[in-house]
């Protein structure tokens, strides 16, 4: 054990709050500034509010851009080839989703200085921390193969085989990550995110129709009609865009930067900004392939992004290939980077030990040990012959958006209770919004499994019935919960210096919360309900590979 206990940290700070590794207390080192810990300075001026923003710029644009990884673009890809521009609208509505989860995890990262994986253990006991924390240890780990899958298929493009280039990059990932500072990391990452701009040269080659595309962006529908496979394409999407993986990771990386509440609205714009620039870019990638495969004979033939980049060659010529290719392969290790990270920095909540980018190696064994293993384990999948790779990448995408539901409710849970976030728990309005997310993610694979359970089933008729029913859900629980809200007692103000003071004090110091007989039932369902969804997203997968 490297650091068993909070109270172990030696600065005062970390002695008086949660924080549990000391290298997570200190001055801001971001990749375009410092802010000294004690500074006293107000940043009231413009130029003093911008440089104060470029030096937190960092957690937020990365997760975002980092979910459009390659399962992402092979997602994208696919949306495109086979559907032409008509999912286009789903991505505009997902911006809401990602800004209102990822502020809730600002919000725990500055207040509690403690990862999320540590906060579920330690709020709700093992058993629930098991049930959240050893889902997303899978679903990460899947993840990171198709990141490799995305290696492989985009340097395969440039004749380089994948027994040299996926053992290349999982070395630079390790060298990169293990580098024993965070502002080094850091830069590196927005190196990535710079090269996803590669979209745009990308969109002035394949020339998509300005009309076309924002009247899809606008307007629902599907091409060919709402069926299983649309649906399952849909939640992939979804998953991909907007996956639980990001609610780790991001609380973890600004404990790690050492951002404070004092910083949150500066944590919020780069949030915002980020989920912008992923959406943008996630639509010009669906706009470019849709334009070039539009009329062709490859239209609704989908195998692999590595084939797409093969058809953009032929479609619009071999700048656009290549280019294709180098923003796949730019995804992936972002991607890898980004979500084995989460994954170590889970690890390191969990078990109590040293995870910071701020140490070496020498420092912190366990935390990178855990970062190579999962790289090199994931390589080596990538590297068994004659694997459907396009069906995995869109499987486990799918995986992501079926299991959102659950981790969205428990970062809700931790959002609402005092003892965690004291003045800056949830507002009401926020909880409204957060539930209609997580009802409406919940209907969506609900669809998917009826349509597994029963193939010849009316998606159309299914979804509009089921839309219903989650409107009268939102109109009786809405009355309910406005009444609730009104006779609870206003909270009394908090002074907005005060409010920036706010830590959460030492975890062993909490009273747990108690579940009613209502929620303890509600929790048990949803992890039965989502067992089940599991098994027949596994069932739809294999049919999908037999076709």
């Amino acid at each position: 054990m490297e650091e068993p206990d909070a109270t172990s940290a030696p600065d005062a700070q970390a002695g008086a709050s949660a924080v549990l590794d000391e290298a997570h207390v200190g001055d801001i080192q971001g990749a375009f500034g410092t802010i000294p810990e004690h500074t006293t300075e107000s940043a009231r001026s413009w130029k003093r509010r911008l440089l104060t923003l470029l030096a937190i710029l960092g957690p937020g644009i990365i997760v975002m851009v980092g979910d459009n990884d390659a399962g992402g673009v092979s997602t994208y890809a696919q949306a495109a080839q086979n559907y032409g521009l008509t999912l286009l609208w789903t991505l505009p509505l997902l911006i809401p989703v990602l800004v209102v989860n990822q502020e809730m995890v600002v919000r725990l990262g500055a207040v509690t200085g403690v990862g999320h994986a540590r906060l579920i253990n330690e709020r709700f006991g093992k058993f629930w921390g098991a049930f959240s924390v050893g889902d997303l240890f899978i679903l990460n780990f899947l993840t990171i193969v198709t990141e490799f899958i995305g290696v492989s298929l985009a340097l395969g493009y440039f004749g380089v085989t994948p027994y040299l280039s996926v053992p290349i990059a999982a070395v630079a990932l390790v060298a990169m990550t293990a580098s024993g500072s965070f502002r080094r990391w850091e830069r590196f990452m927005f190196v990535f995110i710079f090269a996803n701009f590669l979209v745009i040269p990308l969109a002035i080659f394949s020339h998509p129709r300005a009309s076309s595309f924002f009247h899809n962006m606008a307007v629902p529908g599907v091409r060919g009609g709402f069926t299983s496979g649309s649906i399952l394409l849909i939640i992939a999407i979804v998953g991909t865009t907007v996956a639980p993986w990001q609610l780790f990771f991001q609380q973890s990386n600004i404990v790690d930067k050492r951002i404070t509440p004092r910083y949150i609205g500066y944590e919020r714009a780069d949030t915002v900004l980020g989920s912008f620039v992923t959406v943008i870019a996630a639509s010009l990638i669906i706009a470019v392939v849709a334009a070039a495969f539009a009329g062709h004979s490859l239209f609704g033939h989908f195998t692999n992004a590595g084939a797409v980049a093969r058809g953009l060659n032929h479609t619009v010529g071999n700048g656009a290939g290549a280019l294709f290719a180098v923003v796949l392969l730019n995804a992936s290790l972002i991607g890898a980077a980004s979500v084995t990270l989460a994954t170590s920095y889970a690890f390191g909540d969990v078990f109590s030990m040293r995870h910071s980018l701020h140490r070496g190696w020498r420092d912190a064994k366990f935390f990178y040990a855990s970062f190579s293993v999962m790289v090199v384990v994931a390589a080596g999948i990538v590297l068994i012959p004659h694997a459907p790779l396009g069906l995995i990448t869109t499987s486990v995408q799918a995986l992501a958006g079926v299991l959102l539901p659950s981790a969205t409710v428990f970062l809700l849970l931790l959002c609402n209770d005092k003892e965690v976030l004291g003045p800056w728990v949830n507002r009401p309005w926020l909880n409204a919004v957060a539930f209609v997310i997580v009802s409406m993610l919940l209907v969506l694979s609900l669809v998917l499994m009826a349509t597994t359970v029963f193939p010849g089933i009316d998606v159309r008729t299914l979804s509009l019935g089921m839309g219903g029913a989650l409107l009268l859900v939102y109109l009786v629980g809405g009355v309910g919960y406005w009444r609730v809200v009104r006779q609870r007692p206003p909270d009394p103000p908090v002074p907005a210096a005060r409010k920036e003071r706010w830590r959460m004090p030492p975890l062993n110091r909490l009273e747990r919360p108690t579940w009613s007989r209502g929620r303890l039932a509600a929790m048990y369902s949803l992890r039965g309900y989502l067992v089940l969804a599991v098994v027949l997203l596994a069932v739809k997968a294999v049919k999908l590979g037999l076709h």
